[in-house]
């Protein structure tokens, strides 16, 4: 079975479209500009700041954060 793939431009209009759906205009041009092309070196920020952190540490903060309703990947939430 083959599946023919969309051109990039459609993914990602009709991403935009679901995200707005589902989040709102304001919080869709939030996301997306997280992703413009900026400065800085983002592979050295990460690494400074997870620099003391496993893996656990990290998914014991994002729980932590779940439980305090500080963090959900609902966006209803």
């Amino acid at each position: 079975m083959r599946i023919q793939a969309k051109p990039l431009n459609d993914i990602n209009k009709e991403a935009i479209d679901i995200l707005c759906q589902q989040m709102g205009l304001v919080n869709t041009v939030r996301f997306v500009n997280q992703f413009s092309t900026g400065y800085g070196n983002y592979t050295e920020e990460r690494e400074q700041f997870f620099a003391n952190m496993t893996l656990d540490d990290v998914v014991s903060e994002i729980e932590e954060m779940r439980n305090q309703g500080l963090f959900s990947i609902n966006p209803h939430n």
